[in-house]
Formats: C-alpha cells, structure tokens, sequence
C-alpha cells in the first residue's frame, strides 16, 4: 500500500500538522517536506537511524526465519488474542480496522492480522531495510521509517489494533494512538522461551519479572483484558537458529565466528522450546462491549473530529 493510502493516519512528526501528498512526498501545512522512497516507505525519522537499529544482514535473516514459518503458531495465537479483545469490546467487530505495529520489522505479523482483520495498516520501524521489506508485505500495509521510543507521527485515536512484538513499548503514545475501544496485543517471551539455546549460544536471559514490569509499565494507561501461553517445541536446523540469532538484539552480543562455532556444537536438528505470552490491553475507561457508543467515524473509516 501507498503512503499517500494512510495520510489520514499520519501526522507530521515536527509540528503535528496533518500531510498532504506532494510529488513524490508528503508535506504538511508548516512546509515540513518528508520523500516517500522508490521502494515505496515513508521516511519520517529526519535523521539517520541509531545504531541499534537492524541491519540489512539482520532483516534478511528476520524475513527467512519467519517466512518458513519459525513463529507461525505465534502469529495465529497473536491474531486470536485480537479478535478475542475486540469481542470483549466491541458488539459488533470494526468492518475496516486499522491496524498498527511499532517496531514491525517486515511486517509479517501485520500482514497475517490484515488477512484476519481486513481493514489496512501501518507498519513502523526506525531501521530502512525493514521498511524496505514492510513495504511489500501485504497490499494494504503502509511501512513507515520513525522512532517509536518518541512521539509517534500519528494521529490521535486513530487505530482500532496496535501491537508490539518484541519489541519496545512506549505506553503513553500507545494510549493516545489507539482508539477508545482499541485494542493493544504485545507479546513477549516466557522464562523457559529458547531455553535449550540460550546457555550454549550466549544468548541474553529473560528477565523472571518480565510480566510483572510489563504491567507495571502499562498501568496508567491501560488494563489487562486476557493473557494467553503459547508453548510449542520444534526441531530447527543449524542455518535456522543462526537466522533466529541473528535477526534479533543478540546479533549485536554474540560475533558471527563465535555463533557460527557455538551453533556446530549443537545436536543437528535441535530441539527448541518456543514459549510466549501474548498479552491483550484495554485503555484505561474502555467500556465492555455494548456498554457504550463507539465513536463516529469519518467517510474513509477513520475517527471524526480528530485532529
């Protein structure tokens, strides 16, 4: 999907003025200009990416590793979760949602919800050789390059899912992008998650108190709806787990020579436990389903009267 699809979604990240389309860009009414790239994301981060940001070689192995299906029954619980809290929201299901993901990489597991959901969606990420992939995940996914630690160049109350996958969470923009009876779905992993890698490859731990500080970071804007285990074991070949190390934060822990070593000492195949939650969220003041209106909406299926 084109950016110029999704301008009534966006907002400009330097003065929070809406976009107009302009030749191949956007360009808000302050005269603040932003290119849409050839490969056709946005780019509204104004500034190169950090260093954190995933490379080209860490997307690629993000795309094979996910293309062949590594967190399948992940996605499917994920868009389970959603369609479950919109039901416990809603009477009635929106008939064109739109759908959010900060720090969605490819955009994979956006474009699984879309197919679930319908409706069109915004993939962000702070690093161009995600959104160069987003771009082309799904026909109504628009990809995004911005910071989702900062404020979002997006419209007040604008989405109906949100979602954050392992990855950062920034709760008091996530509470004003989301519309009232929204839903925001995050998934993080459980304590025994990779647990038969994490040892012999030197991977980063999960942290015991990981659902703990995730609530605690959510309380003033949200409420928990439901919390579901996705627990599964597989058997993954050697080029599997280096895509699976290497397209996350332990790429930048462990070398490649060292991983590379390490992963030839392994059982080939290895069996893995994949263990997630996937955590649904209310905002705070979100009625039940049928105890109160929803908002109205515009023509295009975006709320009215929003700035």
């Amino acid at each position: 999907m084109a950016p110029a699809e999704v301008l009534d979604l966006l907002r400009c990240p330097v003065c929070r003025l809406p976009f107009t389309e302009d030749g191949g860009g956007v360009r808000c009414p302050a005269g603040h200009r932003f290119d849409r790239a050839r490969q056709g994301y946005l780019n509204l981060l104004g500034t190169r990416p950090p260093r954190h940001a995933d490379t080209p070689a860490m997307v690629a192995a993000r795309e094979r590793f996910l293309g062949g299906g590594g967190y399948r029954p992940v996605t499917v619980a994920l868009a389970d979760a959603v369609r479950a809290g919109l039901g416990a929201l809603r009477a009635a299901p929106p008939t064109l949602p739109t759908v959010l993901e900060v720090g969605a990489g490819t955009g994979y597991h956006t474009a699984t919800l879309l197919d679930a959901l319908g409706g069109r969606g915004v993939a962000l990420d702070i690093a161009v050789p995600a959104a160069r992939r987003a771009a082309h995940a799904h026909p109504r996914l628009a990809a995004v390059v911005a910071d989702g630690w900062g404020p979002l160049p997006l419209v007040d109350g604008g989405f109906d899912v949100l979602t954050s996958i392992f990855a950062p969470r920034n709760p008091t923009e996530f509470a004003r992008v989301l519309r009232p009876t929204g839903v925001l779905a995050v998934v993080t992993p459980e304590p025994d998650h990779l647990q038969e890698l994490r040892e012999p490859l030197g991977l980063l731990d999960v942290e015991a108190d990981k659902q703990e500080r995730l609530r605690s970071a959510l309380a003033e804007g949200f409420r928990l709806l439901e919390r579901r285990v996705t627990r599964y074991r597989v058997a993954w070949s050697a080029s599997v787990v280096l895509d699976l190390v290497g397209m996350g934060p332990n790429a930048f822990h462990v070398g490649a020579d060292a991983l590379a070593e390490r992963v030839g000492r392994l059982p080939e195949p290895v069996d893995v436990t994949v263990a997630v939650a996937v955590t649904t969220w209310a905002r705070t003041g979100a009625s039940p389903a049928g105890a109160g209106a929803e908002p109205p909406r515009s023509a295009a299926g975006t709320p009215g009267g929003g700035p």
